[in-house]
């Protein structure tokens, strides 16, 4: 147990003046505040309002009962004011849980708990206010017709704008529609930065239970703005090559999410992913397969949901030009070796589709003519998803509701894959040397592609443009 500190002393000292009523002895009271468990580290300003309710009511200005079935957050100011705190989303799914339950929060975080339509909140202004209503026994609950968001704004980015690279866009549909992990491996100025920025414009809305994890992750890293669109879009997150492991997987003294956590039931994108430390890229494989990430500390540890589709985009070479019929390559062969064997074998043979683009020729661009738009791609992949969603159940129960998270005991048993289709498939892995990770890899990209078609087995045509995207065992051997 510990006592509190002396910046806390103070906020609580200089808020507890504007309360009515007069405090004897404030000091010592002060100093046998208690936070249990001893040995767990408390911090944020979070606390102050709990620790003022409470010390009201051990000196008798509030009754001792005043407390009860009550949860309280947020940050006291100098004049007594409540101010907003980050996470009060998983406050409210907390206090939501136990009957009769009520949370107190400030005025300004009403519109993130009032995500959570079980929760009981109020929200008074002040903590001469708060006494007041406590006093009286009336605890009126927050106005939430007025905590709605901005309707979801339309993307102004669609796949019409892309010229040419039709391969590259059916290999992006398929990935979403099933939740693939991608990797564009092309030179510079092939479009692998304009197709990775278009892809959410195809993805499903979030469900409501999606969009109150998506929002619990960014309350919780302090991102949470009230004027976001509701219910959110689904996470883009593109960080430059440059951010550390902690950056990318979470962490810090005070652990906190990182990157591959903001993009949870959305898209991560790595571009130029070669230029990324290796260490830093094989932290991904443990969140890539789990769909959550742990942060170990000697006292304990904290896990984050990180359930995203990563889109890796990547030069073939150093000089990017290997390869490029409109450019020398001026890298040698062991440069070359060297810059691939950055990504190791193990992590590129949990990306599901590979995927290899040339330049788009000029006089394509000079007369571009229609190309398929992200709406009508979109609701290919949404006819997709909700065929998974019949296979395998709506998550609730930990299933998996898409093709690349199911497991392979699902698969098998809820695939339906003919025995012609099966038999090219075992006979391809045969010849190109495929671990059972990538047999079950390939039968998932298959069960994607035939649900995309309505079919509801799988023929050998979409285990044949499965086995497409997939890199022989000999490529992934020279990743690494």
């Amino acid at each position: 147990m510990r006592p509190l500190t002396s910046r806390c002393r103070d906020r609580a000292l200089a808020s507890l003046a504007a309360a009515p009523g007069r405090i004897e002895q404030l000091d010592q009271f002060l100093a046998s505040v208690q936070s249990a468990p001893a040995d767990t580290p408390k911090n944020g300003t979070g606390f102050d309002l709990p620790i003022a309710l409470g010390l009201l009511m051990a000196t008798g200005q509030l009754p001792a009962t005043a407390g009860a079935g009550l949860i309280a957050v947020g940050e006291l100011g100098l004049d007594g004011s409540i101010r907003p705190v980050p996470g009060a989303l998983p406050f409210a799914r907390h206090a939501a849980k136990p009957a009769g339950r009520t949370l107190v929060l400030p005025i300004d975080n009403v519109a993130e708990g009032a995500l959570v339509s079980a929760a009981r909140l109020a929200a008074p202004p002040t903590l001469a206010v708060m006494v007041e209503w406590l006093r009286r026994d009336r605890l009126p609950l927050a106005d939430r017709t007025s905590a709605g968001g901005q309707p979801v704004r339309l993307s102004d980015v669609d796949f019409a704008d892309v010229v040419g690279q039709e391969a590259a866009k059916r290999a992006l549909e398929v990935a979403a529609a099933g939740g693939h992990n991608v990797l564009l491996l092309g030179p510079p100025g092939a479009g692998k930065t304009m197709l990775a920025r278009r892809l959410p414009t195809i993805l499903p809305p979030l469900t409501e239970p999606e969009a109150l994890e998506v929002i619990a992750v960014r309350s919780v890293a302090g991102l949470f703005a009230l004027e976001e669109s509701m219910p959110p879009p689904r996470p883009f997150r593109a960080p430059h090559h440059t951010v550390s492991g902690a950056g990318l997987l979470g962490g810090g003294s005070a652990p906190r999410p990182g990157e591959v956590s903001l993009a949870h039931h959305g898209v991560l994108f790595l571009d130029e992913f070669l230029e990324f430390p290796r260490t830093v890229l094989d932290g991904l494989r443990q969140p890539m397969e789990d769909g959550r990430v742990v942060i170990a500390r000697a006292r304990g540890s904290v896990v984050y949901p990180a359930r995203f589709t990563l889109v890796a985009a990547a030069n073939p070479c150093p000089c990017g030009h290997a390869g490029n019929p409109r450019g020398s390559c001026c890298c040698t062969p062991a440069a070359v070796a060297r810059y691939r064997a950055r990504l190791s074998g193990p992590l590129a043979d949990r990306i599901d589709v590979h995927v290899t683009l040339t330049a788009v020729p000029l006089p394509a661009l000079a007369s571009r003519g229609p190309s398929t738009s992200s709406e009508e791609m979109r609701q290919r992949v949404q006819a997709a998803r909700a065929r998974q969603l019949g296979r395998y159940g709506d998550g609730a129960s930990g299933r998996a509701t898409c093709n690349a998270h199911a497991s392979g005991r699902s698969l098998e048993a809820r695939g339906a894959m003919r025995r012609e289709a099966r038999d090219l498939l075992t006979a391809a892995a045969e010849r190109l040397g495929l671990s059972a990770r990538g047999y079950h890899r390939v039968m998932r990209v298959a069960r994607t592609i035939a649900d995309l078609e309505g079919a509801e087995s799988v023929g050998v045509p979409a285990v044949a443009e499965a086995l497409r995207y997939r890199p022989t065992e000999g490529a992934l051997r020279g990743m690494h």
